[in-house]
């Protein structure tokens, strides 16, 4: 599923990678975009940057996957880019604020949540266990979180 061209990101691309890296934690910069206090937000995570946009102006905000780190569980799971996020563990984040779908996704490194998508392949809810965000390797990565050429 691609994201639809008149889609508007609103700049809430969020750390669910690597803390430092370009897709990872906020870092003080842009803390006025997400967290205030992203120490508190435990420290496992599944490889994945999201987005938030909307088909026309004025529909609902709707969570897309923004980036997949190429090594990361996610991407191994079958999480791909343009991915609809719908739910997490069952509970549809429709309705729910960016910061708690994040909460909601993050947790202890080793524990498993399961997040439903909708995409390419239909809509399928998919189990991945969260990785500590040290444990994915830094590195320049491409488009959609590809490998760099």
């Amino acid at each position: 599923m691609r994201i639809p061209s008149i889609c508007i990101t609103l700049g809430l691309v969020i750390g669910l990678l690597v803390p430092g890296a370009a897709m990872a934690d906020q870092h003080t910069s842009q803390a006025h975009h997400g967290y205030k206090d992203d120490a508190k937000l435990p420290h496992g995570v599944i490889g994945i940057s999201l987005q938030v946009g909307a088909e026309r102006i004025g529909d609902p905000a709707i969570l897309y996957v923004g980036m997949v780190h190429p090594e990361g569980p996610a991407q191994q799971a079958g999480l791909g880019h343009g991915d609809e996020v719908v739910s997490v563990d069952g509970t549809a984040v429709k309705g729910k604020r960016y910061e708690e779908v994040v909460g909601m996704i993050r947790g202890e490194p080793g524990t498993s949540v399961k997040v439903g998508v909708k995409g390419e392949n239909g809509l399928r809810e998919l189990s991945i266990t969260r990785v500590a965000g040290d444990k994915l390797p830094k590195g320049p990565t491409g488009s959609h979180g590809s490998p760099a050429r």
